[in-house]
């Protein structure tokens, strides 16, 4: 029996997938009235569907990205012409929550939802952090038991190196998108003239918004002129912007679609910056490792061992430094949860004499 998540119901399971069918059906709406055609990409190993068109305004060629290759998303596109606005989500995603679907705070989604309307996401924006792990419980069909709650929005872009992670031509300003919620969120840093990459409400100490990206070889801020916003960039980020995935985020507002990491890449992700925290953050680090743990064991009894394992090797792989770290955070989620300690898990690579 599972020490750190529970299974939902099947009920709450198949509310929450007609919740993500209704917010896919609604982005593929929002391309109805577009001439184009849809596009699939095979990107390190994984396929995406883009629809390209031309803009009516100013007829320019663009593309969107719609999402990954799965069944679901090959079967909306198979029925786009016949797709019709679909009907509201906030009541079914109130019959999800009710039956047991983790949600996230209304001002929090209010944001989220915010972004995604402006366009965030089809310009290949992720929500990362503890959101992104909520509103994965609910699409592998699990409650969290902890480690899921969070004052902070996080979000990560690929930056200038967007073409090889969700390539898109959309334009969006992410500032004139918050400021249109008119909930006092402003830009901490202004860097030639562009939004900066961390929001806070004077009045709300405690809301924090955060623009993440890959680290640079200078170490400073990206500005994506796109996006009309800069970026912080951090160590280790890339690992949790290759192969990103979908899924509703939840609140008793509705529901909004967003790209996430994908599970076991959010996994190794938080037990290689585990070590990165410093002693001020060690709530955040045990929450990296209780996150970790959960969905390292989900891996292992779902039968998904193996793809947890593809993501630890190719941690493993990137060098010392990744290597040192990530059997750093290894050793501290065994050591408080070593039930998990199984070499389906944590079988390293052949070629590097690496500890088990």
């Amino acid at each position: 029996m599972s020490t750190l998540y529970r299974e939902l119901s099947l009920a709450a399971q198949t509310t929450y997938a007609e919740v993500l069918d209704q917010s896919r059906a609604l982005e593929l709406n929002a391309l109805a009235g577009l001439t184009g055609a849809f596009h699939r990409r095979t990107i390190k190993g994984c396929d995406y569907i883009y629809f390209g068109y031309r803009d009516p305004i100013d007829g320019a060629q663009r593309r969107v990205y719609v999402g990954p290759a799965d069944e679901r998303v090959n079967a909306l596109v198979a029925r786009f012409n016949d797709i019709k606005a679909p009907k509201q989500l906030a009541p079914n995603a109130q019959a999800a929550l009710a039956l047991g679907c983790a949600g996230t705070l209304p001002k929090h989604h209010r944001i989220v939802r915010q972004l995604a309307a402006y366009g965030f996401f089809k310009a290949g924006g992720v929500l990362i952090g503890t959101h992104a792990f909520i509103a994965m419980s609910n699409m592998l069909g699990v409650r969290w038991v902890s480690g899921d709650k969070t004052l902070d929005v996080d979000f990560a872009h690929a930056g200038r190196n967007v073409s090889l992670a969700l390539p898109s031509d959309v334009q969006l300003s992410v500032h004139d998108a918050l400021s249109s919620l008119e909930m006092g969120l402003l830009p901490i840093r202004e860097l030639s003239r562009k939004a900066g990459a961390q929001y806070r409400n004077p009045r709300d100490p405690e809301l924090r918004l955060d623009f993440l990206t890959s680290l640079t070889s200078d170490g400073e801020p990206v500005v994506i002129d796109r996006l009309g916003l800069a970026l912080e960039p951090l160590k280790f980020m890339e690992f949790s912007l290759e192969g990103t995935t979908q899924a509703a985020l939840l609140s008793r507002d509705g529901a909004c679609l967003v790209n996430i990491p994908a599970p076991a890449r959010y996994a190794v992700h938080k037990l290689i910056v585990y070590g990165e925290r410093d002693t001020a953050a060690r709530v955040k680090a045990l929450k990296d490792i209780e996150q970790a743990a959960a969905l390292a064991e989900w891996h292992l009894r779902a039968g998904q061992a193996a793809t947890f394992n593809a993501a630890w090797v190719d941690a493993l792989k990137r060098g010392k430094g990744w290597r040192t770290r990530a059997q750093e955070g290894r050793s501290a989620l065994v050591a408080k949860h070593p039930a998990l300690d199984d070499k389906a898990l944590w079988r390293g690579p052949r070629s590097a004499a690496l500890s088990p």
